[in-house]
């Protein structure tokens, strides 16, 4: 069968860099999914976009489908005819389902007798016509955050289409989408010139006749090239380009020519914050940021030009303007902030609203404050890391006043500022880093008094924003409360705090009473949305579901006591010894399973040998248990239980539980009543799942 190879680009004014990925994944995935559908080969398919154009190439793709046979079984032949040979009412709906007609059919032998069959061949259609339909769906496919219409005011897109090429083989496929006729032309770089026109003769030549005219339409080749060219500037230097990944990424989309070029700024910015020299660079003007070998931020930058390359030097001037304006701006609002200490700014606060039912961010950092001294008193910190949480605690939300921040200029540089800034006002080390700490989820190392802070914050917003009924459904978390959350979690997890979920909850609500018209109603959904968050840290450490579920009927308000039990418990889940002790416990769990409460042991009553041996061994073991407990040392309780499980299976074998004599019988529940609630105290090991779940149980 003919093969010919495929070119489709679709033409467009100038894509935001964030729009890219997800256009030309869709397109990608249309051609794969339909071509798949339509049993179309082909070899290899390739995509190339610029801003300007996305493309996709396909190799060796079949001009033509192939003929598909379809083959039908209906009823049986006595149900098809009538005794006098006519079709029956059955046999003409099955014909006309089939879209056959009487002359098509065929009898076919099977199992279940002779049955009316037919067979219908279906003509495979000119693939140009298949691919005219994809090229238009994969178009209106395309979906952006935010479109604009021009021209047809039904046809909407992220910016205007302004070109169709389509090619199969070397033959033009004529189409046309909303006034634009497809061709074999597309264009080039419009640093030459604005109507810069190149047609494509051969899909061969599409990338080689469009680099000539200063465009690199595969992007992993343009990002390799940008990598190499910023490499390539400082080869022979003691200067490095600032590794962005991010940056990298989304100058690679603003390129179709990609020209490294260095830059520098007045040395005076570097008295600068050097964050805030390096997020004017990256975030406002997508430069790269330069460092010595030492780590030492320089006055140098790189940007990536799409410009003509023999120009370059002019380019680097207009750059070089626009950068100096940018931080001389940095530099005001710097020097006008640091003429004050930062805690003249906290009052300030009470101007910008938090939210309208909480109040204002004043009023917020004052919970903030309680709920730290709360922490501080109940995790039984030492004075001076007190003393930096509180501290840092009313110093938190001090920089989003500043004209750095309040300017919108540097939003994201939220608490980066105010460590600079407190430290500048003679702040203690300590304090400053709390100020940019709270804003943290656990994700990097944080500091003790950090991490208590960063848990203040993030369990006021929740317990606020739930509190006025604001509670996140599906996707919609406005006050990415989930995140928040999942951080308070994470840091409670990393630092080891012995802290109770719900006493903390409690705590909030109480600061909150003055702002919620109910504050116990939504109580019980923030300690469900916690039980949540901390289901996801146990996934996230790796732990088996049916290990969540047996450590999770306990009270699940100290994470670091369920982490520690959890970890135990996966460590020994799949030692034979143990899978032994959990198929025991099923049992002691299975025979009481409707017995919701139990009566003291009657000693005098325990008439088996092996019964009084397991009641001995138990009052033994809760005497071990009750000693390893405080110290959470869950592995050596573990190992204690699953060295008393082989008394378990004994007593199983050797006695029998559901005696006809109802005093004995009651006993004997009583003592697996207590077995089971000493296990419980750590596990509930009837939930996991192991091998040998299949026993006969003789009770």
């Amino acid at each position: 069968m003919e093969k010919k190879d495929f070119l489709f680009e679709l033409g467009v004014e100038e894509i935001p860099a964030a729009y890219i990925a997800g256009a030309i994944t869709t397109i990608k995935d249309h051609f794969e999914t339909n071509l798949r559908k339509a049993n179309l080969d082909y070899n290899e398919l390739h995509v190339f976009s610029t801003p300007r154009r996305f493309a996709i190439k396909i190799l060796s793709l079949q001009t033509q489908q192939k003929d598909e046979t379809i083959e039908r079984t209906g009823p049986t032949k006595e149900m098809a005819y009538t005794t006098d040979g006519k079709l029956t009412n059955a046999a003409i709906g099955f014909l006309r389902g089939a879209g056959v007609e009487e002359k098509d059919i065929i009898i076919k032998q099977t199992p279940k007798g002779d049955k009316i069959a037919v067979k219908k061949v279906i003509k495979g259609k000119p693939v140009t016509s298949i691919l005219k339909s994809l090229v238009l769906d994969a178009v209106t496919e395309i979906k952006f955050q935010k479109s604009m219409k021009w021209g047809s005011p039904k046809l909407s897109f992220a910016r205007p289409i302004r070109w169709l090429l389509i090619l199969f083989g070397t033959e033009i496929i004529d189409l046309e989408f909303e006034g634009i006729k497809s061709g074999n032309t597309t264009y080039g770089n419009r640093f030459q010139k604005l109507d810069n026109p190149v047609e494509i003769n051969s899909i061969d030549e599409y990338e080689e006749k469009l680099n000539k005219v200063f465009v690199i339409p595969n992007r992993e080749e343009r990002k390799k090239i940008i990598q190499k060219q910023m490499n390539e500037l400082f080869m022979n230097s003691d200067e490095e380009v600032i590794e962005n990944n991010k940056l990298l990424e989304i100058i690679t989309d603003l390129v179709e020519y990609p020209t490294a070029v260095i830059a520098d700024f007045d040395k005076k910015y570097l008295e600068l914050p050097k964050k805030v020299v390096t997020s004017t660079l990256s975030e406002h003007q997508k430069y790269f940021s330069v460092s010595k070998k030492d780590g030492k931020l320089s006055n140098k930058f790189v940007f990536i030009s799409n410009g003509d390359p023999q120009y370059s030097n002019l380019i680097r001037q207009g750059n070089e303007k626009v950068i100096t304006a940018r931080l001389e701006d940095a530099e005001f609002f710097y020097k006008e902030d640091t003429t004050q200490y930062l805690e003249t700014f906290v009052p300030k606060l009470s101007e910008v609203t938090f939210q309208q039912n909480l109040g204002s961010i004043l009023e917020k950092t004052e919970r903030i404050k309680q709920i730290t001294k709360f922490l501080c008193d109940d995790l039984k910190l030492e004075d001076n890391i007190k003393k930096q949480s509180l501290r840092g605690a009313y110093l938190c939300k001090a920089d989003l006043v500043t004209l750095m921040l309040g300017e919108k200029e540097f939003t994201k540089l939220q608490g980066y500022i105010g460590h600079q800034y407190a430290l500048k006002s003679g702040e203690e080390r300590g304090t400053a880093l709390v100020i940019e700490e709270h804003y943290q989820n656990g994700d990097a190392e944080m500091s003790s008094a950090g991490s208590v802070v960063a848990i203040a914050d993030k369990i006021d917003t929740i317990c606020g924003i739930i509190g006025v009924d604001m509670i996140p459904t599906g996707s919609k978390d406005p006050f990415a409360l989930r995140r928040a959350a999942n951080g308070v979690v994470q840091i409670i997890s990393n630092n080891k705090f012995e802290i109770n979920i719900h006493k903390l909850i409690d705590r909030s609500f109480e600061l909150l009473e003055d702002k919620l018209d109910e504050p116990e109603n939504n109580k019980d959904v923030v300690y469900d949305f916690f039980k949540q968050r901390v289901n996801w840290l146990l996934k996230q450490k790796q732990i088996s579901y049916d290990v969540i579920d047996s450590v999770m009927h306990i009270d699940h308000s100290n994470i670091s006591d369920l982490i520690h039990r959890a970890e135990a418990l996966q460590e020994l889940k799949k030692q034979e010894d143990f899978i032994k002790l959990v198929l025991g416990f099923k049992r002691v769990s299975n025979i009481i399973a409707d017995v919701k409460d139990a009566g003291n042991v009657r000693q005098d009553m325990l008439q088996e040998k092996m019964e009084q041996t397991l009641f001995a061994q138990y009052l033994d073991l809760q005497i071990k248990i009750k000693e390893l407990l405080p110290d959470k040392n869950y592995k050596k309780i573990l190992e204690n239980l699953v060295e008393y499980g082989s008394t378990i299976d004994k007593f199983f074998d050797d006695v029998l539980v559901n005696v006809e004599n109802t005093e004995i019988k009651r006993n004997r529940y009583n003592i697996l009543f207590c077995i089971r609630e000493l296990f419980l105290q750590v596990a509930d090991l009837s939930k996991l799942v192991v091998d040998g779940e299949n026993i006969k149980i003789r009770i």
